[in-house]
């Protein structure tokens, strides 16, 4: 039986094949209409990008001395320096492990032999916990990986806290509780006050409620969204929703209001903005420590100052909040001839463009 022979293509042929490939045909149907195999085809155009037409010889493939000559090659300067790096940060790497251990085992034979000898330590590492925490940056380092290099209990650093800077701690649990309560908006206040105690804060499911309930962090059921039929509780006049298939043309034509909280270090601020809804600009705001109706009101008439909307042709769309149904606000939409609008009870996306920037200023404020 005769042996098979090999294929012979000339440069012409390769290099048409190569300018197709840069071209992006689809390497498996050039591969296909040329009968040639798709690593040949590879191998031609990795020639021709380091050595041009020149490089695909006029017959077959080159011998396997070139090909190796071809392949490209570490320096041999860059591998030796590489490893002298791994290796010099290896070396680092377990003298600072050797330093922790004995750092580790050294303040924890200084915490005395007595009961009152180790309440005292404990209260100096959780001072240091404390301090590093706060002055450092937000996650680095944190309160768990200190604690378990002192060999102390996150729980126990929560009770001290507590006991020591009890302002602070009621506003990071507050804070913490927030954080659960949005992220997951479907857990009620036990479900929370178990993810607070994984987390290490000694908080029981009571002290959990409360500060949802202060905080008016409800839980939604598992539900699809039924539009409700019933209005908000307080007694002041509630106004339906105007902004449905509004198509705005210019400004000073929808602003929206609406009221955030910003964390600080022992407390929490609000901050009530006005936002046109075609610019998307803040065009009013005030920050306080309160949610009384003056907070909302100071943010409109900075608005009312900087745009002067004419009489009528303007509508203001906010919550149902107390605030913007108060009276003392009404009058002022009132007397400047603005149409109030409302969305609809426990429906966030009446509200939407206001709550997008709200999410901003909650990330950059924590």
């Amino acid at each position: 039986m005769p042996k098979k022979r090999s294929r012979v293509f000339d440069r012409a042929f390769k290099l048409a094949a190569v300018r197709r490939m840069m071209a992006g045909e689809d390497v498996s149907a050039l591969s296909r209409e040329l009968k040639v195999l798709r690593k040949d085809l590879y191998y031609w155009r990795s020639r021709f990008r380091a050595g041009g037409p020149e490089a695909l010889r006029g017959k077959g493939r080159p011998p396997k001395s070139e090909v190796a000559l071809a392949r490209p090659k570490e320096p041999a300067g860059e591998i030796v320096a590489a490893r002298k790096r791994i290796a010099e940060l290896e070396r680092k790497i377990g003298q600072q492990q050797v330093d922790l251990d004995f750092f580790s085992a050294s303040l924890a034979a200084s915490g005395g032999s007595t009961a009152a000898e180790r309440r005292a330590w404990r209260a100096a590492v959780y001072t240091v916990i404390q301090t590093m925490t706060t002055l450092l940056p937000q996650g680095q380092p944190t309160i768990a990986r200190l604690c378990g290099l002192a060999g102390v209990s996150r729980a126990g650093y929560y009770r001290n806290w507590a006991t020591s800077a009890p302002r602070q701690e009621e506003t990071e649990v507050r804070d913490m509780v927030q954080r659960v309560a949005l992220a997951q908006k479907h857990y009620g206040y036990r479900r929370v006050a178990v993810e607070l105690r994984r987390a290490g804060l000694a908080v029981n499911h009571k002290r959990v409620l409360r500060l949802m309930r202060e905080d008016n962090l409800l839980c939604l059921r598992r539900r699809a969204f039924v539009p409700p039929t019933t209005d908000s509780s307080h007694g002041w006049r509630v106004v339906p929703n105007l902004t449905y298939g509004i198509i705005l043309t210019g400004i000073d034509q929808l602003w929206v209001a609406d009221i955030t909280y910003i964390r600080m270090r022992e407390e929490f601020a609000y901050l009530a903005v006005v936002l046109d809804a075609f610019s998307r600009r803040v065009i009013g705001w005030a920050l306080e420590a309160h949610l009384q109706a003056s907070l909302a009101i100071a943010a409109l008439i900075q608005a009312l100052a900087a745009r002067r909307p004419a009489p009528g042709s303007l509508i203001h769309h906010s919550d149902r909040g107390v605030q913007y149904a108060c009276a003392d606000y009404t009058d002022i939409l009132v007397a400047h001839e603005i149409q109030p609008s409302m969305s609809r009870i426990g429906c966030p996306y009446d509200n939407a463009k206001g709550g997008e920037l709200h999410e901003d200023a909650q990330a950059r404020g924590g």
